[in-house]
């Protein structure tokens, strides 16, 4: 049965001052269980999306939920998978497909009372005033302004928080600044690298496309440079709910020559051809004969290098930016199933599949949320670091736990003095099931008192790796809510609510703070 994705209507824009309780700026899917916990405290709730859709990533392509431990998952977080559970047939489900879960979201905001404002974007610049430590009101670049008492950061991005004169920083710690054995540049890692020589060079000894010209640094350095972004990507295996892989309009078939010589390599060393389902792509099956198809193996989906400069860019250079990851990731899948310089098994296979035509038809069927892993993170008064996933595990202020791996992806691909190409970034490490503080939605009490940030949160590089996992997000999205109701109440900064009291009141709405050994 063919589900068609009902439209949550935007409040039409109009050149005027609107006044809320709280104003959540991002409809990620931190963002609209933060406006849902708020609207069912009975504050008058504004989420305001700079784009057109709701849930970010869980609608957006990852349909295969990074949960790690899924005992961990409670509060209004667990209720959402248990709704996506109820239209499959199921107590709860993991896996589903993206208009399901933007259907979902929609209904769980009208349920709360929430107005919702689509194509409503942050001034690019002095778009917040501040009445000493406290936001007043909002600019948006449609001619609007909100005014609230609490106001919440739930991008992927940061921006409000950035112009709200809130601390934050990007990229990576080094070593020395946290005590983290984790933190900078990695030495090579077990997975997504290149383990056999592959040529980084053309026959002229110049550099092949998307191999970074820089040096690698020095292990255990601190950089600006951004964990690589991608498109998790829905095809679909009915040839009734198919459509063609799109051919860029750029697309140069010779960009992909680092891809050929991998394969040509592969071969030679392992006396076959790499798998497509399982070594060049994690390919997941979801419901409906449909995909969720993250990055696998040193040459996939994974953007290396192009996001570095992503978190602080001007608007218009990050839509160039994700056209360039849309040129990229498209490129991908219409060489290797076009090419007849790749082996005709890979080409067969991969053509077997297309993109999903009953899946974001508003924007040519492609995925409408970058997969933005890592951008500004916030740096508070209190920085959640390695320490806190791998030895001291609790936390007097736990509003909720997270449970998956330390997870980055790589963040450059270089050329070996031997002329050989590598990957450096990727950081897989077991953690335990740990607690998460309220102290990480927090900005410095001396900068802005009246702002919760449940996704860009207050860590380092090697934390957010953890963290930054869409069901957390909604953890946290779910106690920001709440802590947002907490402090208007007492009228008092957010820095200042009864965390005791808060962490009562989650748990009473089902939130986990500790599982069973």
């Amino acid at each position: 049965m063919r589900h068609l994705l009902p439209l949550l209507m935007a409040i039409p824009a109009v050149a005027a001052t609107h006044s809320f309780d709280v104003v959540v700026y991002g409809a990620t899917s931190g963002g609209v269980i933060a406006a849902v916990a708020a609207g069912r405290e009975g504050l008058k709730t504004a989420l305001l999306e700079p784009g057109r859709h709701l849930g970010g990533m869980s609608s957006g392509g990852l349909g295969r939920t990074d949960h790690g431990k899924k005992e961990t998952i409670g509060g209004y977080s667990l209720e959402f998978y248990q709704r996506l559970g109820k239209h499959y047939g199921e107590p709860v489900t993991w896996y589903f497909e993206p208009h399901v879960a933007e259907v979902t979201f929609q209904q769980m905001l009208k349920e709360g009372g929430v107005s919702v404002f689509f194509e409503h974007r942050l001034h690019q610049e002095r778009a917040v005033k501040k009445k000493k430590r406290r936001i007043t009101e909002i600019s948006l670049e449609n001619g609007t302004a909100f005014e609230a008492k609490v106001f919440l950061d739930a991008t992927y991005e940061g921006d409000l928080l950035a112009q709200a004169g809130a601390s934050f920083t990007i990229g990576r710690e080094g070593t020395t600044q946290y005590g983290e054995s984790l933190a900078g540049v990695r030495p090579k890692d077990r997975s997504h690298q290149f383990d056999f020589p592959v040529a980084a060079l053309d026959a002229n000894k110049q550099p092949l496309a998307d191999i970074g010209l820089t040096p690698r640094g020095e292990i255990g350095a601190g950089d600006k440079k951004v964990q690589a972004y991608n498109f998790r990507m829905c095809l679909s295996d009915d040839p009734k709910n198919q459509i063609a892989y799109p051919k860029p309009a750029n697309y140069n078939p010779a960009r992909w020559q680092l891809l050929l010589n991998y394969l040509d390599a592969f071969q030679k060393h392992n006396g076959r051809l790499p798998k497509l389902k399982g070594e060049l792509f994690i390919w997941s099956l979801m419901p409906n004969h449909k995909t969720d198809i993250n990055n696998r193996g040193p040459v996939s989906t994974d953007y290396i290098g192009a996001s570095w400069s992503y978190p602080s860019a001007t608007y218009a250079l990050r839509a160039q930016m994700w056209q360039d990851h849309i040129d990229y990731t498209a490129g991908l899948f219409y060489f290797l199933a076009n090419d007849t310089r790749v082996p005709e098994s890979i080409r067969q296979e991969i053509s077997q599949w297309g993109l999903c035509a009953d899946e974001f038809a508003s924007t040519n069927h492609w995925p409408h949320q970058l997969y933005v892993r890592e951008a500004l993170r916030l740096t508070g008064d209190f920085v959640m670091t390695q320490k806190d996933i791998q030895a001291e595990l609790t936390k007097p202020d736990a509003i909720g736990m997270g449970s998956y791996n330390s997870d980055s992806h790589n963040v450059q691909r270089y050329i070996q003095p031997d002329g050989t190409v590598q990957n450096e970034g990727n950081m897989e490490v077991r953690v335990e099931p740990y607690q998460i503080p309220y102290r990480v939605l927090l900005p410095k009490k001396k900068q802005v008192e009246n702002l919760l940030v449940p996704v860009c949160v207050s860590s380092s590089h090697v934390t957010y790796s953890t963290l930054r996992m869409e069901p957390v997000y909604m953890i946290l999205g779910h106690a920001a809510g709440v802590a947002a109701k907490m402090a208007i109440d007492a009228g008092i900064p957010v820095q200042e609510i009864d965390t005791k009291a808060l962490v009562q009141r989650l748990r009473k709405q089902g939130a986990v703070m500790e599982i069973k050994p």
